[in-house]
């Protein structure tokens, strides 16, 4: 019965860092941030994705006009998608080392506050 209060132990206060890191201004801040990057981002490649469909359906003769021999205009906003697609995922790793960096801060202050808790018992 010891090793099932043991075991039980650290993950209730596993659960009540996960609470008290979710609480805090910072991670609320943290999240705020990858919001402000990843929405307008996803929204920007979705609306180039269908942004061909649309061409298209709706400027067919547009999208069929040839730019260099046999390569249409269509074709080269196809392939524009893929160049996108990289480019945000770039822009993201980019994004993902200040994300990175605040987590870490994130958890540094975690792990004070628990370093602060056990000097006070």
């Amino acid at each position: 019965m010891s090793d099932t209060a043991e075991n039980s132990s650290p993950q209730l206060s596993d659960q009540k860092q996960w609470d008290r890191i979710a609480a805090s201004e910072q991670f609320k801040d943290l999240l705020q941030i990858k919001k402000m990057f990843i929405i307008p981002a996803f929204v920007f490649f979705l609306v180039h994705y269908f942004a061909l469909a649309l061409l298209v359906g709706y400027a067919p003769k547009l999208a069929s006009t040839r730019v260099i021999g046999t390569v249409t205009v269509a074709y080269l906003f196809a392939l524009s998608q893929f160049v996108m697609g990289w480019i945000i995922a770039g822009l993201y790793l980019l994004a993902s080392m200040r994300f990175d960096a605040l987590t870490k801060d994130i958890l540094a202050s975690v792990v004070a506050h628990k370093d602060e808790r056990q000097g006070d018992k």
